[in-house]
């Protein structure tokens, strides 16, 4: 028999739990450093969108006339008619509370973009006026020509 006082240490370095254990260690950090690199990605990409966003719809405000009262646009299509003929008054305006056309043509009401229909016997000049509730005023004019 073998009595040896000094039975022989086996070394740390050939447990394969150890191995094991450190592989999937480093394998789990890998694994959560990526998970948590590509979230902090997306959040970046997400708050780029919303600025994005949040510019757009400024400048579309701001377009649109912004808190201002605005004629956005008056004009007539065709310029010029015949007699008899019918043409479109367009007009756009923004932050109004009242619109008037005169000479009076038809209902008219604050709108972004309305047209309303007109057939003059002669040559006139239309007045668009727009008003706030502020009681503030912004007019416009235009001539239709008929020949």
């Amino acid at each position: 028999m073998n009595n040896n006082a000094n039975p022989e240490r086996k070394s740390a370095f050939r447990n394969p739990l150890l191995y094991t254990s450190l592989a999937l260690l480093v394998a789990l950090v890998y694994v959560g450093w990526t998970f948590f690199s590509r979230w902090q990605e997306n959040r970046e990409i997400e708050q780029k969108a919303v600025e994005k966003k949040r510019e757009e719809d400024r400048r579309a405000v701001e377009a649109m006339g912004g808190n201002r009262l605005e004629i956005l646009s008056f004009y007539a299509s065709p310029g010029v008619i015949r007699r008899g003929e019918t043409a479109q008054l367009c007009y756009g305006v923004a932050n109004a509370k009242t619109v008037r056309l005169e000479p009076e043509s038809g209902a008219v009401w604050p709108s972004y973009a309305r047209c309303v229909d007109v057939s003059p016997a002669k040559t006139t000049t239309y007045t668009l006026a727009a008003e706030d509730a502020a009681g503030n005023t912004k007019t416009a004019t235009l001539t239709l020509q008929v020949r």
